[in-house]
């Protein structure tokens, strides 16, 4: 109803248009969104796991049951989003001539993604981690930026690629 509202003013005022040509604000891009929904992902399913091994569920852990597998969800589709913004509006010839791999890696990550929403899998969803990691390593080289390797501080204390911003 708004939307016919707008458009019948639309036709008389005739606003402009407006144009953009990226989905975030020009370069500010990071994959750490990416790589916390993938760490997002394993978590979950270790809680799902923890659940899992009871004999049964009351129905408050079968609400908790249902709630971590909607952020499970959740956390893979922004794992998509957020790869694909990076991909669709930062990554130009230049960067795919240094880095072939980069379309079969972000091709992969949509798979591995899937892969982590159809089921409770650590190994998937560490998988997942991994080629995001790969990913944000070449993101962070693009941009000759030096990168390092550290245990996340916080459960699932998996190891996590980070640019070293020290000045």
């Amino acid at each position: 109803m708004l939307y016919n509202i707008i458009a019948k003013l639309d036709k008389k005022l005739h606003f402009p248009v407006v144009m953009a040509h990226c989905d975030i604000p020009c370069k500010i891009y990071d994959p750490i969104s990416a790589q916390i929904s993938a760490l997002t992902i394993i978590r979950m399913v270790d809680l799902l796991n923890e659940l899992k091994a009871k004999p049964s569920l009351t129905l408050d852990e079968q609400a908790q049951f249902l709630r971590l597998v909607n952020q499970k969800e959740s956390h893979g589709i922004k794992v998509k989003e957020e790869i694909a913004v990076i991909w669709g509006d930062y990554i130009k010839t230049p960067q795919l001539s240094q880095y072939p791999e980069l379309h079969k890696l972000v091709h992969n990550i949509m798979l591995a993604s899937s892969q982590a929403k159809q089921h409770i899998s650590r190994e998937s969803a560490q998988a997942l981690l991994k080629q995001v990691n790969r990913f944000a390593e070449i993101f962070w080289a693009t941009k000759q930026v030096t990168t390092f390797t550290a245990t996340c501080p916080y459960p699932p204390a998996e190891s996590v690629i980070y640019p070293s911003l020290q000045a």
